[in-house]
C-alpha cells in the first residue's frame, strides 16, 4: 500500500511515525472513530495528541498529499477535478468547541455548524484510474459574517470570496501536476467563471466547465441559443442508473451531441473576448422529468464529433468525487459522527481520510480497467498481504468455472475481487460490480483476517 510519509514534515520523528500509525489505521479499520480504531487507551490518547498538535498542520498533511501525487503524473494526460462538500457537526452542537475551525453552512440555521472542504481529485485521463489529490482547501464560514447583501458581494474581490476556492485550488493543481503532459481542470456550474479562462488557462492547463449563464457573444449572439442553432454531430445510447433523489427509474438514454467554436464576450469588459468551444450532450425522446442537459465550456479544441464525446466522457468523470464524499461521509466513514470536540482536529482527520478513500477508489475503479492497464497490486497491497490474500482467494473461489477468479494474482483487480468477496459480493460476471461499500467492508474482513495470519506465523516461528 503507497502509505503517507510524513518524514521530515512535523519537526518530530515520533510524532511523524505517530502520523503514519494512524494513516494506516484508518485504512485497515474502515472507520473515522479514534476509540474504535484504537487498540489501547494510550493510543487512542496518542492520536488525539497527534490530531491537536499544532506541528500537524492542515497544510503539511496537503502538502504531503500532492507531493505524492506530483510524483504520480510525470507525462500523463490528467484530470483534475473539483468540488465542495461540507462537514454537518449540528449534531455535536451542545459538545464541540464553537471557536475551532468550524461555522455555519448552507441555509444559515443556527444549528447548521461545520466546514467545508474542496479538494482536486486527479485522474489519468486515459484510464480512469484515481492518482491523488492535487489540492485540498478546506475553510469555515465565519459565524458573524454579514449577507451578501450587506457586505456588496459584487463588488468585493474575488480574493475575498468564497468563489476565490476555484482559482486557488486551479493554481495550486498547476504548480503540483507540472510535470503531466497537460492537465484537464473539470469543476461544475459553480465554476463558470469568466476570469479562470483568462488566468488559469495556458498551453497545457485547460478548463472544462459546465456551462451556467447564456454568455454574450462576440457576434451579439447568445452562447446557449447558437449551441441549439448549430448542426447535430452525432447521437449515441448509455444506461443511466435509478435516482434516488429524483425517484428516476433507471433507463437507456439517447444522447445528442452538438459543438460550436464560439468567441465569448467578458461580463466585465475588462478582457478582449476569448475563443472557447461549448459542447452540449441532451437527452432526447425520453419521459424523464429531469432529462440530460449538459452545456460544456472548455480552452480544449473541439473539431469532431469524437472530441466532442470525449469531453462529455471527461465531465462526466466528476462521479468519481461525488463517490469520495459520499464514502467520506454517511456511505462509509461517517466522518460527520466524530466523537472529537475540536474542529481542527475534525479537519485533519478529515484530509486523512480522504486519502483512504482513494485507495478504496483505486480499487474499484481498478476492476473495471481492461487488460493491460491495470496499475499492479503492489499499489495497495506488499508481499505479506499478497501471501495472505493468495489463502484467501482459495477459500473465496467455488468449485465451478463461473466462481473463479479470473484475473492474474499480479494485478490489483485480483485483490479486489478476493477483498469484495469478503465484503459480501457473489462473484459472478452477472453480477453487478462490486461497489465502494462491499469493498470497503472486505478491507475490514481481510484485515481481520490477516492480524490472525500474522499471530499464527509468529506462534508457529521456532
Amino acid at each position: 500500500m503507497q502509505n503517507a510519509d510524513y518524514r521530515d514534515r512535523f519537526g518530530d520523528k515520533r510524532i511523524e511515525r505517530r502520523g503514519e500509525e494512524l494513516h494506516k489505521r484508518l485504512f485497515r479499520s474502515g472507520r473515522s472513530s479514534i476509540q474504535s480504531l484504537s487498540l489501547t487507551r494510550a493510543e487512542q490518547k496518542a492520536y488525539y495528541r497527534l490530531l491537536h498538535h499544532e506541528k500537524v498542520s492542515e497544510r503539511k498533511l496537503v502538502d504531503e498529499l500532492s507531493d505524492r501525487c506530483s510524483a504520480s503524473v510525470k507525462g500523463k494526460l490528467v484530470l483534475a477535478i473539483q468540488d465542495t462538500t461540507e462537514i454537518d457537526l449540528g449534531r455535536h452542537y451542545n459538545r464541540i468547541n464553537k471557536s475551532s475551525g468550524i461555522g455555519t453552512l448552507d441555509g444559515g440555521f443556527e444549528r447548521h455548524i461545520g466546514f467545508k472542504v474542496h479538494p482536486s481529485l486527479v485522474l489519468d485521463a486515459c484510464t480512469g484510474f484515481p492518482l491523488g489529490y492535487s489540492e485540498i482547501r478546506v475553510w469555515e464560514r465565519p459565524f458573524e459574517q454579514p449577507l451578501k447583501r450587506e457586505r456588496n458581494y459584487q463588488q468585493q474581490p474575488i480574493e475575498e470570496k468564497e468563489s476565490y476556492k476555484w482559482f486557488d485550488t486551479s493554481n495550486r493543481t498547476k504548480l503540483c501536476l507540472k510535470q503531466a503532459e497537460a492537465v484537464i481542470i473539470i469543476q461544475d456550474r459553480e465554476g463558470d467563471i469568466f476570469e479562470q479562462f483568462v488566468t488559469v488557462a495556458d498551453e497545457k492547463t485547460y478548463l472544462l466547465v459546465r456551462s451556467r449563464v447564456n454568455r454574450k457573444l462576440d457576434n451579439a449572439g447568445k452562447l446557449w441559443d447558437e449551441l441549439d442553432r448549430s448542426t447535430l454531430l452525432g447521437s449515441y445510447m448509455i444506461q443511466i442508473d435509478a435516482d434516488s433523489r429524483s425517484k428516476e427509474p433507471a433507463r437507456q438514454a439517447e444522447i445528442e451531441v452538438r459543438s460550436i467554436k464560439a468567441s465569448v464576450c467578458s461580463p466585465s469588459k475588462n478582457s478582449p473576448p476569448l475563443t472557447l468551444y461549448a459542447v452540449e450532450a441532451r437527452e432526447v425522446n425520453s419521459s424523464a422529468k429531469e432529462p440530460v442537459l449538459w452545456r460544456l465550456l472548455t480552452n480544449w479544441s473541439v473539431e469532431s464529433y469524437d472530441q466532442a464525446k470525449l469531453i462529455i466522457e471527461w465531465y462526466g468523470c466528476r462521479w468519481v468525487i461525488e463517490e469520495v464524499f459520499r464514502s467520506l461521509k454517511k456511505g462509509g466513514f461517517n466522518i460527520e459522527q466524530s466523537e472529537i470536540e475540536s474542529g481542527w482536529a475534525i479537519r485533519k482527520l478529515c484530509i486523512m481520510l480522504l486519502d483512504t478513500v482513494l485507495k478504496i477508489m483505486q480499487m474499484q475503479i481498478a476492476y473495471h480497467m481492461p487488460e493491460g492497464c491495470d496499475p499492479g497490486i503492489t499499489i495497495c497491497f506488499d508481499h505479506e498481504q499478497q501471501e495472505c490474500l493468495a489463502v484467501m482467494n482459495k477459500k473465496a473461489e467455488g468449485k465451478t468455472q463461473a466462481l473463479r477468479n479470473p484475473f492474474n494474482p499480479r494485478e490489483l483487480r485480483w485483490a479486489t475481487w478476493v477483498i469484495a468477496r469478503n465484503g459480501g459480493w457473489k462473484g459472478y460476471r452477472s453480477q453487478q460490480p462490486p461497489g465502494m461499500t462491499t469493498i470497503w467492508r472486505g478491507l475490514q474482513r481481510f484485515y481481520d483476517v490477516l492480524d490472525g495470519w500474522n499471530l499464527f506465523k509468529d506462534i508457529g516461528t521456532p
